[in-house]
């Protein structure tokens, strides 16, 4: 039986015992008249007042998330922008009462917003309580010490697109108005201010970005004479030949403008040009990009030390394992070691551009650099109390790198290597989020994505560039254990 019910049954019975005419039945109604009142009153009062308390605490839990989420919030800016979300969120009828102002607290990690509403009584007006003060709190923590955040982005290509252009290709026409790229770079500006605020001391959140396509570029200016870059390939390449010759090979060997005659006498019988062998010299490693390929064989991966999988620190000398330079026409920007330069790390995002082709695999190994001690990246020992995490992010499937694919394909073979990559990340205790942006659906799921996160709550299927924002903010909350205490 409901409360409404019970209350109906209670009032009948009084009535048929005010109607009662035999002996003192009328007074003793009079004297018991105002306690059943009070307490029918007493119970309709209570219902009302866990209506209230319930809706005020989701408002207060919404605005004490919202305000712990924006660390940029200045301290006066605090109790507005909580009264706005509480404001929005609060849903109980004016008939239960106006609540009071929020008020605001911070003590270290947590962040506390409190409020109260003066509850006007039904039936216990008649006892003289006319309002029940009904309060409550919510109070946000962040649980987790330290973190280490490699955000690994796509900057291919087909970035470009937008929900609205899901065809479009590089270079972008309207790179600021709805594209995938440009919502990658406002979602990862929420999400770096997420991790900026749940830093309780400078350093205690360190976050590394790592722009991929088909090579990853490790920035010249740093690394352009580090001894792990394998200068060979590049240097077959890039340069000039005194005689003729595009590249070494062709140039340190004799050989006929027209190369279907291989000897002087038939090249120059059909009045084609005969070049002797000549002199390659390669050009100035400054004028190098930064881009690098994935560690190997020139020829395929070294599926013996497996180099381009792991995070085993390159040895000089030893071809396979270091890193080989690439004039990518279309390389990236630059990625960027572990840091807390919040202004540095948003100007990385706002720098970068779409173009070239996909290699997951490349830019997950180098996000995983990036939380390793030793080189190429070099970062310090990993302090105590520390998570380390991997997001990657991209819009298509593996279609290139250094052996595999022609660019407009996809790539079992790339796809391959990626998965022994997330493999032994996630061996080395780095959690892995993975996101596919998939625009309308139209490419399907990407398995080797969806394999790669650490679980299945750490995978996304976004179907347009609209949802990237939301996801990075959902996964943000996660990973700097941002969770209402109480």
């Amino acid at each position: 039986m409901s409360f409404g019910e019970k209350l109906g049954v209670v009032l009948a019975r009084v009535r048929a015992f005010r109607c009662n005419t035999k002996a003192n039945v009328a007074m003793m109604f009079a004297i018991s008249l105002i306690p059943v009142t009070i307490a029918a009153g007493a119970g309709l009062d209570l219902t009302r007042a866990m209506i209230v308390k319930t809706n005020l605490s989701e408002a207060l839990d919404a605005a004490a998330l919202a305000v712990a989420s924006n660390s940029s919030l200045q301290p006066a800016d605090r109790q507005p922008y909580a009264q706005a979300y509480f404001n929005a969120n609060y849903k109980a009828d004016a008939n239960y009462g106006t609540p009071a102002a929020v008020a605001v607290s911070v003590n270290g990690q947590s962040i506390t917003v409190t409020s109260s509403v003066p509850m006007p009584t039904t039936l216990m007006g008649v006892a003289g309580i006319h309002t029940v003060n009904v309060a409550s709190s919510s109070t946000v923590v962040w649980g987790q010490t330290k973190l280490w955040v490699s955000l690994v982005l796509d900057n291919t290509g087909s970035m470009c697109q937008s929900d609205n252009n899901p065809n479009a290709g590089s270079p972008c026409p309207n790179p600021g108005s709805g594209t995938k790229i440009a919502s990658l770079q406002s979602a990862t500006h929420t999400l770096l201010g997420l991790l900026q605020g749940a830093a309780a001391n400078a350093g205690d959140v360190m976050v590394d970005i790592v722009p991929f396509v088909k090579d990853v570029n490790v920035d010249r200016s740093i690394y352009g004479a580090a001894t792990w870059i394998d200068w060979t390939d590049w240097n077959s390449v890039n340069g000039s030949c005194s005689t003729n010759g595009s590249d070494q090979a062709t140039c340190t060997v004799a050989h006929c403008s027209k190369p279907q005659y291989t000897t002087k006498t038939s090249c120059q019988n059909n009045n084609k040009t005969w070049y002797n062998a000549g002199t390659w010299t390669h050009d100035n490693h400054n004028t190098w990009n930064g881009c690098v390929v994935d560690r190997g064989n020139s020829g395929g991966p070294d599926t013996t030390n497996n180099y381009d999988v792991m995070n085993t620190a390159p040895i000089v000398g030893t071809t396979a394992s270091m890193f080989s330079a690439e004039q990518y026409s279309s390389c990236p920007q630059a990625v960027m070691g572990l840091s807390s330069n919040w202004t540095s790390l948003g100007a990385k995002v706002d720098a970068m551009v779409a173009d070239g082709t996909t290699n997951q695999t490349i830019g997950l190994m180098w996000g995983w650099h990036a939380l390793s001690q030793g080189t190429p990246m070099s970062a310090a020992a990993v302090p105590a109390n520390t998570a380390r995490y991997i997001i990657i992010l991209s819009d298509g499937l593996n279609t290139e790198d250094r052996w595999y694919g022609d660019g407009s394909n996809q790539s079992s073979q790339v796809d391959a290597r990626m998965s022994l990559v997330c493999a032994n990340a996630k061996a080395d205790h780095i959690v892995i989020y993975s996101l596919f942006v998939d625009i309308g659906g139209t490419q399907g799921n990407s398995t080797v994505l969806q394999n790669c996160a650490t679980d299945a709550s750490k995978y996304y299927d976004l179907t347009s560039a609209s949802q990237i924002a939301a996801a990075f903010n959902q996964i943000g909350q996660q990973i700097t254990n941002l969770r209402v205490s109480q």
